[in-house]
């Protein structure tokens, strides 16, 4: 690389030039960078953290860890990589997980062509070369003819959302923010804002530290008991012997699990439902929410048996009149928000230095240098706050970067318009732009991801190469093939209930975010048969040039 002066004096360092450049070092971004540098392309990494990881590299809470089982959260590309890692249970930490993201990227030797610590600021498309000019925090400048995003779909958290965060005296943090070092919270007065999927994983695991543990509560969540047995010799055994199975079954799947629907719903009998619903709620895993009946996203009849099945459950184990109405949903069905697993969750409202604070009816004001101040006036003084708040999902990580398109239209702008992508891995004006993880595809939230972002990953890699073997340079959706699939991803969404309930699958935890259901609900399997389709057929309605 070379540099030169400017007439006022700064050293500007000349872009360095790449084929392509991969914007991420998680799941997604260490397979399409592996892929593309064995394609022989001249391939770089950039990551803001300083390590790969990606979500597990960021989400180091207490409590952390998958809720997809541990042996079909992997690459299934290679059997050797797949059978040298074991892992010690069926729901691993997350330091485990980092530790197997490590493994991968040094098996691979992926490192030494990334760059950490290093932010993408912004992305502009050159229309006279077909090349993308990059630039980061760091003053870096690359200049590339292809940009992957792979960002993350829950990568872009809500960190600012109460007047006041900075004037508060004690330690506060987002989830997805924690601090690298061991925190003690013996005899801390600790609040935690928010109880998804994260915020539950986070009280589960503190309550039994803090001195007072304080949980600011408004949309109630099902929850399902997570069985979580350690691995010894035989189940390592059974599960990599299952290696060809996973890697035929897992991308047919609906959520790309290992296990599906199996009964419709009027096929069966009450009791039948009955034993079929107890029989899977012991399972202690996701399945309940992703392989009992597929009728619970659209038929609001059996939405509401499954859902007052579960809350039958959680009722039992709650007691409390107060608390069930606090923790148990009523206004909305079983599966059409994100389901959390969780340990003895319930339970931690019991403790008498836990206390469940509503905010459904009296929101959170503000944060003042003592703690959180209600909307009627009521001070909670704390010493640590912990926002589990969430995240911008699907389009925040991109939107976050400021990327120009053809005629310098902004992805930002046109997102804040209205959501829209080619099979989640496009965008019409934005050519030689691919994304994982993104709106309208089932790895936006309904998916084990490591199925999903590899299959997306691939297909991304087949595209570059396809272009590449034809003499063309650039790749672009057509405006009519990103209309049909917006059509088509909208007429399977909306025949849900999914579409008809506020949460951040459609964006509704985000002010002013358009509404649209992020994640593809066709099912992984059928969405992976259109993707091989638009590639076995040539690409129609990718404009190659």
């Amino acid at each position: 690389m070379t540099s030169a002066t400017s007439e006022a004096g700064t050293t500007t360092r000349a872009p360095e030039t790449l084929d392509a450049l991969v914007i991420g070092a998680g799941v997604a971004g260490l397979y399409q960078l592996h892929q593309l540098r064995r394609e022989g392309l001249t391939v770089l990494g950039l990551d803001t953290a300083s390590d790969v990881g990606g979500t597990w590299y960021w989400n180091r809470y207490p409590g952390a860890k998958f809720d997809s089982e541990s042996y079909i959260y992997q690459y299934l590309f290679d059997e050797g990589l797949y059978k040298d890692w074991t892992w010690s249970e069926r729901f691993p930490g997350q330091p485990e997980i980092e530790r197997w993201l490590h493994y991968i990227a040094d098996r691979l030797d992926l490192r030494k062509d990334f760059r950490f610590s290093t932010t993408v600021t912004s992305a502009v498309y050159d229309e006279a070369r077909g090349r993308w000019t990059v630039r980061t925090n760091r003053g870096e400048t690359f200049d590339t003819q292809f940009l992957i995003g792979c960002c993350g779909m829950l990568s872009a958290p809500l960190e600012n959302r109460f007047p006041g965060q900075d004037r508060f005296t004690g330690r506060i943090f987002h989830t997805a923010r924690w601090p690298k070092e061991a925190l003690d919270f013996t005899g801390k007065r600790v609040g935690v804002v928010g109880i998804g999927a994260t915020g539950i994983q986070v009280i589960q695991t503190i309550a039994g530290e803090a001195g007072h543990l304080k949980v600011f509560i408004r949309t109630p969540q099902y929850v399902l008991p997570m069985k979580n047995p350690k691995f010894g010799p035989a189940e390592e055994k059974a599960y990599k012997a299952r290696f060809d199975e996973l890697r035929q079954n897992l991308p047919r799947t609906f959520t790309g699990f290992e296990y599906d629907f199996e009964n419709a719903w009027a096929d069966l009998t009450p009791a039948q439902r009955r034993a079929r619903l107890e029989e899977i709620h012991a399972n202690g895993s996701l399945k309940l929410w992703l392989a009992s009946f597929a009728e619970i996203f659209s038929d609001e009849a059996v939405s509401e048996e499954v859902s007052e099945f579960v809350r039958e459950k959680m009722r039992a184990r709650l007691k409390d009149p107060r608390l069930i109405d606090l923790l148990v949903p009523q206004d909305y069905g079983f599966g059409t928000h994100r389901v959390p697993l969780e340990t003895n969750y319930l339970e931690v409202y019991h403790r008498d230095d836990v206390e469940a604070v509503s905010v459904r009816d009296n929101p959170i004001a503000e944060v003042v240098p003592e703690g959180i101040r209600l909307a009627d006036g009521t001070l909670h003084e704390l010493d640590v706050i912990i926002l589990a708040t969430g995240f911008d999902a699907g389009s925040g990580a991109l939107a976050r970067i400021d990327i120009r398109g053809r005629g310098g239209r902004s992805l930002k702008e046109d997102w804040g318009r209205d959501i829209r992508t080619t099979l989640g891995m496009q965008v019409h004006g934005y050519p030689n732009l691919f994304m994982t993880g993104a709106p309208l595809a089932p790895s936006a939230a309904l998916c084990n991801m490591t199925t999903c972002l590899q299959q997306q990953t691939e297909w991304i890699t087949d595209c570059i190469t396809y272009l590449r073997d034809l003499g063309r340079s650039v790749v672009e959706p057509s405006a009519a093939a990103e209309d049909e699939w917006v059509r088509h991803h909208d007429e399977t969404a909306n025949a849900t209930l999914i579409a008809k309930t506020n949460s951040w699958y459609v964006g509704s935890n985000v002010p002013g975010k358009p509404r649209r259901v992020l994640s593809y609900t066709g099912g992984v399997g059928t969405y992976r048969a259109k993707c091989l389709e638009v590639a076995d057929g040539g690409y129609p309605g990718f404009v190659m040039t």
